[in-house]
């Protein structure tokens, strides 16, 4: 963490050069090392979006020669506007090249770098995601969770070998491989995977908040959150809903710190006591008692899994249908919100930027930080302040520079102004009455309109946690109230998570809540 009183510091922080142009990553800035700029188009035929992301968009792409079904992932230097954006996608690239062939970690076939993207070919996966091959089957056991958990564990372990941590495990970066009722899961996401060695701690907060494990909020963590993620994965795939859950961010913080599992609720007291041990060991709040991967895989739940009940878990499944609905309603306002920051926004950054960074030093201070937050019409206090300048001080030198700013000043807009809020509600307000409707609200979750009563009872759910005046449709103050309570937590944000959850581990450290020798008891 950065010093929060640099602007009294007598030392001037060293001028460092400043790596991004006016919208973005440089053009002519070179993001893969030591590899010679390429055309992809040479190569393969980029055909229509399959998915669309925080800094890119994946296309179906086509091999020219071969004739063979590919992905691209198409990352937009634009995207990238901060050092430590670039340094994601160089090492996404460094550690999928170094990982061995492994029948359930997709494969990168090549990488391209032209003026305006960096372009990741992998092998395509087209059986759809993990959760959603579980709602549509009819008939789902812990047999089935057993043979999942099994794979999710063994991607871990492959990646415990060579030397790398995921961090940020979870349902959504597993897709499976086609269609066929046995197809193979593959995890596909290594953006935030980072290279370890024996012994070695990091501090940078990532990951997706439900999966976080308690040692990562204290800024003090090795391969065993791998583990944890993993097991808050199975604590879902066996009653539909994560361990550790609150309606604020603290809370959702102060849940994994307590780590109190319920097993009380249905369907728990269908579920065996073998699959509850296991849960446990894997969600042990101490990291040196937790188990490894090879443990997890010894465990007999998994060894005679063809032994586990195979009775219907009918809960889970309808609770995993609402919360996707309900999140890809929150997933799809957030892309509308981040689509909507142009260039013209950018510009206007840069230029606040330049204005406070008054002596040309390359970074601003304390001081000059809370000018700027002023200037933008935050209402942040002194020590709210304090707290986003060690969050957005990634280096930690006590100041920030070009890139850093831009993060943390876009950060605060996104979901505190209300002009993207409102852009985003237009959206889904289709015909323009000032609510989503029933019907728009359909419309919105990817649920077909003649749907089936299961699929009425999803859109009903997701009314009754919104519709608070309870009038049968979603006003504008009700859908701001969504976007800005709790934490989606199937989201993946980088900046969410450097953001939001590094000030929120440093207020919890100022008020007490995170002692580091203090042991956490699961129950």
């Amino acid at each position: 963490m950065g010093n929060c009183c640099a602007g009294s510091a007598t030392k001037k922080p060293k001028q460092r050069p400043n790596p991004f142009a006016q919208d973005g990553y440089q053009a002519n800035s070179q993001i893969l090392k030591n590899q010679p700029k390429a055309k992809i188009l040479d190569k393969y035929i980029l055909g229509r979006e399959l998915g669309r992301g925080e800094f890119g968009i994946t296309y179906l792409c086509t091999d020219k020669e071969t004739g063979e079904t590919l992905a691209c992932k198409s990352i937009s230097k634009k995207k990238l506007r901060t050092a430590v954006d670039v340094e994601d996608v160089r090492r996404e690239v460094a550690i999928m090249k170094h990982l061995p062939e492994h029948p359930n970690i997709v494969t990168l076939n090549g990488a391209f770098e032209d003026d305006n993207a960096v372009h990741l070919v992998m092998e395509l996966c087209e059986g759809g995601e993990l959760f959603d091959r579980i709602i549509a089957r009819g008939h789902y056991t812990e047999r089935g969770a057993a043979q999942v958990t099994r794979t999710i564990v063994e991607v871990v372990q492959a990646c415990h070998i060579q030397g790398v941590i995921h961090r940020d495990l979870k349902p959504e970066n597993f897709l499976f491989a086609n269609k066929n009722e046995n197809s193979v899961l593959k995890a596909i996401d290594f953006g935030l995977s980072v290279f370890f060695k024996p012994g070695e701690k990091f501090s940078e907060i990532v990951g997706s908040p439900y999966y976080m494990a308690p040692e990562v909020l204290k800024r003090n963590y090795g391969p065993e959150v791998d583990v944890w993620s993993a097991g808050v994965i199975l604590y879902i795939l066996l009653c539909g809903v994560p361990p550790f859950w609150a309606e604020t961010e603290q809370g959702v913080a102060q849940a994994i710190l307590r780590g109190v599992l319920d097993f009380k609720r249905d369907p728990w007291p269908k579920v065996s006591d073998s699959a509850k041990s296991l849960v446990r060991r894997m969600l042990e709040p101490d990291p040196k008692a937790r188990y490894n991967a090879q443990q997890v895989l010894d465990h007999p739940w998994l060894q005679n899994a063809k032994k586990n009940p195979n009775v219907p878990l009918d809960t889970v499944r309808s609770r995993l249908k609402q919360f996707s609905a309900m999140n890809k309603l929150k997933k799809r306002a957030l892309q509308v919100i981040a689509e909507s920051l142009g260039g013209e926004e950018m510009n206007g950054l840069k230029e606040m930027f330049e204005k406070l960074d008054s002596d040309n030093a390359g970074v601003i201070t304390f001081e000059k930080l809370k000018m700027g937050l002023i200037e933008i019409g935050s209402q942040l206090t002194e020590h709210e302040v304090r707290m986003l300048m060690g969050a957005a001080d990634v280096d930690g030198n006590g100041a920030l520079d070009y890139g850093e700013f831009v993060a943390a000043a876009v950060h605060l807009q996104r979901l505190g102004d209300d002009e993207y809020l409102r852009k985003a509600f237009d959206v889904f307000d289709v015909d323009g009455s000032g609510y989503i409707e029933t019907e728009e609200l359909r419309v919105a979750v990817g649920e077909p309109l003649n749907g089936s009563p299961s699929e009425s009872d999803v859109v009903q759910g997701i009314l009754l946690e919104v519709d608070v005046d309870k009038d049968g449709r979603i006003s504008y103050e009700e859908f701001s109230a969504m976007m800005r309570r709790g934490t989606d937590w199937r989201k993946a944000s980088r900046q969410y998570s450097r953001d939001r959850f590094n000030s929120l581990s440093m207020r919890l450290v100022r008020e007490g809540s995170l002692n580091p020798d203090k042991s956490v008891a699961v129950r």
